[in-house]
């Protein structure tokens, strides 16, 4: 039997859902309003995709075992911009927000203008347009 299967959302637990929140809508995701406020998050992305964030709280009500790992985050996300400049420009204002900035933008030989940050929990999210 063949069971179809559709990868339909990305899950983030977030140490601080503030903090990710706003750099997420930094990014210019829609965010709603009065997620903080909340133990989890739903973003729409398109084409049925979606962007959960739940905080350490709620995932360890249903998995008490569960901690956070070492080190740098386990996924990796990548933002589309529609020219270099807009990654400079983003690059520029999420690192001038005080997020870390673990590539700074360079002309990569693949064709793209290509940077990248990290999201409050040092999950990596990668800026790129097309050169």
């Amino acid at each position: 039997m063949t069971i179809e299967a559709k990868l339909d959302a990305v899950g983030i637990i977030a140490a601080d859902l503030a903090k990710s929140l706003a750099f997420y809508r930094a990014l210019g995701l829609p965010v709603p309003e009065g997620g903080e406020h909340q133990p989890h998050v739903e973003v729409p992305l398109g084409g049925g995709m979606r962007l959960l964030f739940d905080t350490e709280e709620t995932v360890r009500s249903f998995h008490p075992s569960w901690s956070p790992g070492v080190g740098a985050g386990r996924i990796g996300l990548a933002v589309s911009l529609p020219d270099a400049a807009a990654v400079d420009a983003l690059y520029a204002q999420l690192t001038e927000a005080g997020h870390h900035g673990e590539l700074p933008p360079f002309d990569a030989p693949w064709g793209q203008r290509y940077a990248s940050v990290n999201d409050p929990d040092g999950n990596g999210v990668d800026l790129y347009a097309p050169l």
